[in-house]
């Protein structure tokens, strides 16, 4: 039977607001408007993914959950610097995946919409502008070169090391110690023997997943020489995505290494590609069942790969009930077809087909920048090592929305994603090729002296670079 909550009225129905996160709230805001600009992105992720996504202020059936809070106070203050910044305030400018990111979103919050006709889903809507509007383009506005890219990173390093810490915790005491504050399970979910802890996190495979896609992050600062950040933040990941004892999380972490791997292979990833899909077209025509099906065979600790395959077959099969504008019937198609453990189908529910594409494209575009940045950067190979952590860290996610989709604090990392492609890339794009500089042999993953991504905006881009942002 599904659980309540995924229909609409569901949710928190009072305040659930621990002192020490009352505290934690107050002393953030304070934080974001009074750090210097280029700083204010620590308090944002710091409090955003180190406090419980269920503690929520609920104020006139409305729901206020803190990480929103955090995002409109910091979205303010990136209002003040957007009207004082006389340069150019995203990282490149309005890019393409930007505008595949708006019509995306516009789809996911209208069709939603269109779909319950009632005032409740213009409600639930208004807080997704402030969580997916919100939070992708305050980042984009908070990540716009070399320096803040390094700080997201480390950032997102003591995270990773205090939700690890927390989560080795839970494996041995079966207590959630941010459970204890509310907003999230207060002891871990047991399957087949094995402790899936969550730490912060709404769900094991959601903890798991974050840790596996960061860990390309954090490995590729080896080649900007920030060995602490990298060491820790990598240990961290590892560490949580072990404890989520998920299959999920492992199969993502498995084709992160597996990227790491194709780097030796990255000038041949055009015949890669194509060879990729040949083989999915043969096996399609010589299988008896159709291709997807094999998602039913991975299965690394136990969990429920069938039902992916068949949510998927399903989804397709129901095509004609979600095309237009996606559909909210979809627990009517069969037995636990509530349970969306899939973000591509779960953007063809809520935003249907031309939300589905438009969410591809994104992806598409992404990849595409990180391709043409890394060929013009071929000769500074610490650099284009870096970019090719960050397609690795895209792919992770790309394997996990298979087995999950992000409905909490993972969105914000996808997010964060984003914009860090944006700002790496942002001076490659634009910079001749000729105009770069040859630099020492490279040697393994990248150490050696570079040419920083700053410099490549300083001649592409000056205005943009040098805004102490």
């Amino acid at each position: 039977m599904p659980p309540q909550n995924i229909r609409m009225g569901g949710g928190a129905t009072v305040t659930t607001l621990h002192p020490a996160v009352g505290i934690a709230l107050l002393v953030s805001i304070v934080l974001i408007f009074a750090l210097p600009r280029r700083a204010v992105i620590i308090p944002v992720l710091l409090s955003i993914f180190l406090i419980p996504m269920g503690q929520v202020i609920v104020w006139g059936g409305m729901h206020f959950p803190v990480s929103r809070i955090i995002l409109i106070a910091a979205c303010l203050r990136a209002s003040v610097m957007f009207l004082e910044s006389k340069s150019e305030s995203l990282a490149g400018g309005f890019n393409s995946v930007d505008k595949a990111f708006i019509v995306w979103g516009c789809c996911y919050a209208v069709f939603f919409v269109l779909q319950w006709n009632e005032m409740q889903a213009v409600i639930n809507r208004a807080g997704f502008v402030v969580d997916g509007f919100g939070g992708y383009f305050l980042l984009r506005l908070l990540i716009r070169d070399d320096k803040a890219v390094n700080r997201t990173l480390a950032v997102f390093a003591v995270i990773a090391a205090v939700v690890a810490a927390e989560m080795v915790y839970e494996q041995f005491t079966l207590r959630n110690l941010f459970g204890m504050l509310g907003g999230t399970h207060s002891i871990p979910e047991l399957r087949d023997g094995r402790i899936r802890s969550c730490g912060v996190f709404q769900h094991a495979i959601l903890a798991g997943s974050f840790g596996a896609t960061m860990l390309p992050l954090f490995l590729g600062l080896l080649s900007r020489k920030a060995w602490v950040t990298a060491i820790v933040g990598a240990i961290g990941a590892t560490v949580i995505v072990v404890t989520s004892s998920s299959s999920t999380p492992l199969l993502a972490y498995a084709a992160v290494l597996i990227g790491f791997l194709f780097w030796f292979l990255r000038t041949r990833m055009r015949l890669i590609r194509w060879a990729i899909l040949i083989v999915l077209i043969a096996l399609q025509l010589s299988m008896k069942a159709d291709v997807w099906w094999l998602i039913s065979h991975v299965d690394l600790v136990g969990g429920s790969s069938y039902h992916r395959a068949n949510l998927v077959d399903t989804f397709i099969k129901h095509f004609s009930d979600w095309w237009l504008i996606g559909t909210k019937d979809y627990d009517q198609w069969g037995w636990d077809m509530w349970d969306v453990s899939n973000q591509f189908v779960a953007m063809g529910l809520n935003a249907g087909l031309l939300g589905l594409v438009a969410f591809l494209i994104m992806i598409s575009k992404a990849f595409g920048k990180l391709g043409i940045a890394r060929r013009r950067l071929e000769k500074n190979r610490g650099n284009a090592w870096f970019m090719w952590c960050l397609g690795i860290a895209l792919f992770g996610h790309v394997v996990a929305f298979f087995g999950t989709g992000y409905w909490d604090q993972t969105q914000i990392a996808w997010f964060a994603l984003f914009a860090m492609i944006s700002a790496t890339t942002a001076g490659a794009l634009n910079l001749p090729t000729k105009t770069l500089k040859p630099v020492a042999r490279f040697r393994w993953p990248g150490w050696g002296t570079n040419t920083s991504i700053n410099d490549l905006n300083r001649v592409s881009q000056p205005s943009c670079a040098q805004t102490d942002f």
